[in-house]
């Protein structure tokens, strides 16, 4: 019986580790969602898009072209980031005062012009993206739980990714900038901030940070342009579920996104197939319960 229950308790934490490193993924694209909602309180339904377009650009560097996966990896980022600015100057910025549901409409329509963009250039079939190199493929084991190198390579990238952030809005005087203008828009235009521009880094960074994801999830999963779809709903997920406009709340969203429906998927007959359903289902029991999620701030309207 002891024995029973050990194996039991052992399989749940086997399912808790593979969790947390599918919550990775989810964390840091709820990341880039946060970014952008923070900005224009407007979510960017082209984030997934993005950060699967930035990892064919890192496939294109690391396989055709040759260039060190770590190496790769930064300059995607980089790349990805002049991007997402970019796109803000050209086809954000028109809309950046429009009404919600213009902007909507905008971010579908990238939505589907980055995949079909994605998949002229690189067609539509799988392809096989690189694991992290230097790594030992052999997993450590603690007590009969089996743990990857590479999950926790995903759970420290985003961790580190977080840190990185905190810092940034934290200490430095553009990130300081740049939470001034997503908080207090017209009281930081008063005092010299240039919002737009403030705006349109945010959108770089969250186009950073969406490559991060794409480049974590693509060696698990085969890279093809519709990868990130499914990735973008689990995110939004733990946006909601953390709180749409915390950071912080987004990575723990994620984690607990990634552990429950993991452990949902093992152990409730036939859940393995609508992980997309319990998202959906968890995104409402949110929104009615605690519709600032875990972390988010209240919002007060005066009447």
């Amino acid at each position: 019986m002891y024995l029973a229950e050990a194996s039991v308790a052992t399989g749940v934490i086997q399912q808790v580790v593979s969790g947390l490193a599918s919550g990775a993924v989810y964390a840091s694209l709820a990341l880039a969602l946060v970014l952008i909602y923070r900005a224009m309180e407007t979510l960017n339904f082209a984030q997934g898009e993005m950060a699967m377009f930035s990892t064919f650009i890192a496939w294109t560097l690391i396989t055709q072209l040759h260039i060190n996966y770590y190496l790769a990896f930064v300059a995607t980022i980089a790349i990805s980031i002049a991007g997402g600015y970019a796109l803000e100057r050209t086809i954000v910025r028109p809309v950046e005062k429009s009404p919600p549901l213009t902007q909507v409409l905008v971010f579908l329509g990238l939505f589907f012009a980055i995949n079909g963009l994605a998949g002229l250039l690189w067609q539509y079939l799988e392809k096989s993206f690189p694991s992290p190199p230097g790594f030992p493929q052999a997993p450590i084991g603690f007590g009969g739980v089996s743990v990857g190198i590479q999950e926790l390579f995903l759970i420290g990238v985003t961790l580190v990714v977080l840190a990185i952030l905190f810092v940034f809005f934290r200490y430095t005087k553009l990130g300081l900038a740049m939470r001034s203008a997503a908080l207090y828009p017209e009281s930081s235009r008063l005092l010299g901030v240039r919002t737009s521009s403030m705006l349109a880094l945010g959108w770089g960074l969250a186009a950073g940070v969406g490559a991060v994801s794409g480049m974590l999830i693509a060696p698990i999963e085969f890279l093809d342009p519709n990868m990130m779809q499914p990735v973008l709903l689990y995110a939004l997920t733990a946006a909601v579920l953390g709180g749409i406009d915390n950071p912080v709340g987004a990575v723990v969203g994620g984690f607990l996104v990634g552990v429950l429906l993991a452990v949902i998927g093992t152990y409730v007959p036939g859940a393995r197939d609508l992980r997309l359903a319990f998202s959906l289902v968890i995104i409402v029991a949110v929104l009615l319960v605690k519709p600032g999620g875990l972390f988010g701030r209240a919002h007060v309207v005066r009447v």
